[in-house]
């Protein structure tokens, strides 16, 4: 989303997080709405998984997850654990594929001015974690196979820290932490696709390729109907996941295929891409993803177990890129795109505000289990410590983000009524109508009946007045 109001004029600094445009605002809000419920379904589910892991009755939830069913002639004889991970976060990259395509070609993201600090805060917030990450490890003689498991944020999760605590966060830092997850759920799955992929079925591959061209061009051709794209789909993801490449890559590559602009000759109020994603985001926010949390949270966890994931250097690496590389990452990214390029801080925002939402970035969640499972596959035990450190750096950066917004969340209400503010009830916020006449033609009558009332009722009570103040 954008980060920025609209282009300022030649010669003027443009404005870091200032008011994000009337549309933006309203498309925002909607996503970061379905975001938020999921977000505390996610929250929910992992905490299920962990009661359901740490209980006497752990050995159920391990034949659950590990519970295998599927076609095995087709390749896919999979377990409800790997069908999590591979099948439902499918829809997941499906939807952050969409809005990966709406942001470069009809949101802010597709003028590179205004593209410029997500992205560079985004690729900053991945590459710190990740120094920080393989720093722990050379030091420490640990492994590099997790150098990526600290670059994601989650922020379904982030959104959901957000409405326990009640933060009334501006739409402008909410967009920026959207934005930055879109950016980074995009560069998240190139590093599945180009670093997780090892032997590839050619064959297999083709036909996913070819899938995709007949998924392109019979959108292309204007045909409608789930009946012919959910099969299709299927057939896609089923074939992607036989060759080698990671089957949630099907999902991304299908929603960057759907068209995010809307023809307004054929009267077209919101377009296809957008549609869909309205129907798909709350299977994904609401199903998919705390489904996979459900069978991925589930580790074991003790003190002993806690106490070593500052111990050891992979789950240390993890915690600390988590923690300190994201914040550092976006924040200084963030500072530097400022600093080099003509623009500055919005007035009603301080520096400390985007180190709050940097450090709420550093929740990772969903795709850092993800690409844990992946970068120790073949280590179960250190798996599992891997996944116990992506919730223990989780938890301490959703507790730090805490902190710094609550600090700040008097300021932030203000700045949140300023902006939902509609005294005219047209349904529009106030502040976006300051430069329309209309508007200030219809406050004038407001404000005229309000007086005309004022003085009937001075009026009335000095009538009264006068005759208490009579003689008795």
């Amino acid at each position: 989303m954008s980060a920025h109001s609209p282009s300022p004029a030649p010669g003027r600094n443009r404005k870091v997080l200032g008011r994000l445009s009337l549309p933006e605002r309203t498309f925002v809000t909607d996503a970061l709405r379905t975001e938020t419920v999921g977000g505390v379904l996610l929250l929910a589910a992992a905490i299920a998984a962990l009661i359901w892991a740490n209980t006497p009755i752990r050995e159920s939830y391990e034949s659950v997850r590990d519970f295998h069913v599927g076609p095995a002639s087709l390749g896919l004889d999979l377990s409800i654990e790997h069908w999590a991970a591979d099948g439902l976060l499918a829809v997941f990259f499906f939807v952050a594929g969409i809005e990966l395509k709406r942001e470069m070609v009809a949101g802010d993201l597709r003028d590179p001015r205004a593209a410029a600090l997500p992205v560079v805060a985004a690729l900053c917030g991945m590459a710190v974690p990740a120094l920080v990450y393989t720093l722990v490890n050379v030091t420490g003689g640990g492994s590099l196979d997790g150098w990526a498991v600290p670059t994601a944020t989650d922020i379904a999760f982030a959104l959901a820290v957000l409405a326990v605590i009640g933060t009334s966060l501006p739409s402008a830092l909410r967009a920026f932490l959207l934005t930055l997850a879109v950016v980074d759920d995009l560069f998240a799955i190139l590093i599945i696709a180009v670093f997780f992929t090892e032997n590839l079925n050619f064959a297999a591959l083709g036909g996913a390729a070819a899938g995709l061209a007949v998924f392109w061009l019979l959108l292309r051709r204007g045909v409608h109907g789930w009946y012919v794209y959910v099969p299709l789909a299927l057939v896609i993801w089923g074939l992607m996941y036989n060759s080698g490449v990671h089957a949630t890559i099907a999902g991304v590559a299908m929603g960057l295929m759907l068209r995010c602009t809307t023809r307004k000759d054929e009267g077209e109020r919101r377009s296809p891409g957008e549609r869909v994603e309205h129907l798909v985001r709350p299977l994904s926010a609401g199903l998919a993803v705390p489904l996979f949390a459900l069978f991925s949270a589930g580790v074991a966890v003790s003190g002993g177990a806690l106490g070593e994931v500052f111990t050891q250097p992979e789950t240390l690496g993890v915690v600390l890129g988590l923690v300190v590389g994201k914040a550092v990452g976006i924040f200084g990214g963030t500072w530097l795109t400022a600093r080099f390029t003509r623009a500055s801080l919005s007035d009603d925002l301080a520096w400390p505000d985007v180190f709050a939402v940097s450090s709420l970035a550093g929740i990772g969640f969903t795709v850092s289990l993800l690409i844990g499972e992946l970068a120790f596959a073949g280590d179960k035990a250190l798996t599992d410590e891997v996944k116990a450190a992506v919730l223990m750096g989780s938890l301490i950066a959703a507790a730090l983000s805490a902190v710094l917004l609550k600090v700040r969340n008097a300021k932030y209400r203000r700045l949140w009524e300023d902006e939902e503010r509609d005294d005219d009830l047209d349904g529009i916020p106030d502040i976006y109508e300051q430069d329309n006449p209309a508007y200030h033609l219809r406050m004038a009558e407001i404000h005229e009946r309000k007086a005309a009332e004022h003085r009937r009722l001075a009026e009335v009570t000095g009538g009264a007045s006068e005759e208490n103040d009579g003689p008795a």
